[in-house]
């Protein structure tokens, strides 16, 4: 390491480096230095913080004057002489700037594979259930805090959504935490040590045999789009953002297959499709025009978003309470009365393989699904066709 007495000429002559960097130490202030880079040179002190050395970068020399880098300098000095870290101290100052709002960027920064209805999700809670927290440094929400605020949401809207925004901003506080040493404890752990959670019992609803007669009279009498809609759901599992968002590009009726890039969990999904469903998208493809969306909205989105008035309707005109994830366990209820293998089951719900060893090993083929897609589309024509055979038929 090249010594010599800092002058502001002195600076100014070093040459920059070809690749990588070259240190300089100052002969009138013992630690102090300058870095020069290919195209930089910054202010540095080293000195001894409990026998362990540290750097303390101090600022860029065309910034800071030789006299103003040799204050700070034999300030930093000072506080390593004391044992403290300037740079540790420095982290720490920055952590506990950060609010609730900047946390949830740097989340979203992180966290890039991210489908886009997990990050609605998250900016659901920020901003309606934890929106009064947005300018509050993440750092200084304390456990009671997260006990009162998980209660007040479970009164004000569900305990599943309780359960929910508090699990949105462990996630959010433990990828921001992980950027600094001393981030204290996440807060949200409070809910678990005390069993403050709220118990969630899996949904199971599906529309049972006996009421599909009735639920596919009711979607019949619906107008084209939402009765293809409900049918898409039911006769591919498909979740129902998939179905909302899906392209025209995503889908080749020539083969009779279904490709949409990246799902729900980050994967692919490669569907061959049953007959039914190849008739039923040709007639909406010759109804949607020039359109990209097989389900096109005016909305600001250009696809259909809201589904809750047609599902509602067709609950009060059949008499059958369900959800569009019904229609998805629905589906592969069905596949599994046909004895459907159960790794078949896992593609065509698009559920990740991971964990299984044996499943490591399976190459699957999306056109070895074809054969159980178009069992489960015959077993739910036949199912339908118990009550009005005629209207299904025309169907």
């Amino acid at each position: 390491m090249t010594k010599l007495h800092f002058t502001k000429r002195a600076i100014e002559a070093l040459p920059y480096t070809q690749r990588g960097q070259k240190l300089y130490r100052d002969t009138t202030l013992r630690g102090l230095g300058v870095r020069v880079g290919s195209n930089s040179k910054v202010f540095f002190v080293e000195g001894q913080v409990n026998r362990r050395t540290r750097r303390v970068t101090l600022g860029r020399a065309d910034v800071l004057s030789i006299e103003e880098a040799r204050r700070r300098g034999l300030s930093a000095l000072s506080e390593m002489a004391g044992g403290v870290d300037p740079n540790q101290e420095k982290r720490r100052v920055a952590q506990e700037a950060i609010t609730l709002a900047q946390a949830f960027d740097r989340f979203f920064e992180a966290r890039t594979s991210m489908a886009s209805s997990s990050i609605d999700a998250y900016q659901r809670s920020r901003d309606l259930y934890l929106q009064d927290w947005k300018r509050t440094p993440i750092t200084s929400i304390t456990r009671q805090m997260v006990l009162k605020r998980h209660q007040r949401i479970a009164k004000e809207h569900g305990q599943v959504t309780a359960n929910n925004a508090m699990r949105h901003l462990r996630s959010v506080y433990n990828v921001n935490a992980a950027a600094f040493d001393e981030f204290p404890p996440n807060p949200v752990a409070i809910l678990t040590q005390a069993r403050a959670w709220f118990p969630e019992r899996r949904r199971r609803g599906a529309v049972p045999a006996h009421e599909l007669p009735a639920w596919w009279d009711a979607v019949m009498a619906e107008p084209s789009y939402s009765r293809d809609f409900l049918l898409l759901a039911l006769f591919t599992g498909m979740r129902r953002n998939e179905i909302a968002s899906l392209r025209w590009e995503y889908i080749d009726l020539a083969e009779r297959a279904l490709h949409i890039p990246k799902t729900k969990n980050g994967d692919p999904l490669d569907l061959p499709l049953a007959d039914f469903i190849v008739e039923l998208l040709s007639k909406r493809l010759s109804e949607t025009g020039n359109s990209p969306w097989v389900f096109p909205s005016n909305g600001k989105t250009g696809h259909l978003v809201e589904t809750k008035k047609f599902t509602a309707r067709v609950a009060q005109r059949s008499g059958v309470a369900f959800s569009l994830h019904d229609l998805r366990r629905t589906f592969v209820t069905i596949a599994e009365s046909l004895d459907v293998p159960h790794y078949a089951l896992k593609r065509l719900l698009n559920h990740r393989l991971s964990g299984d060893v044996t499943a490591g090993y399976i190459v699957s083929q999306p056109e070895r699904l074809r054969g159980p897609v178009e069992a489960v589309a015959k077993r739910i024509l036949q199912l339908a066709e118990k009550s009005s055979p005629s209207e299904n038929t025309a169907a």
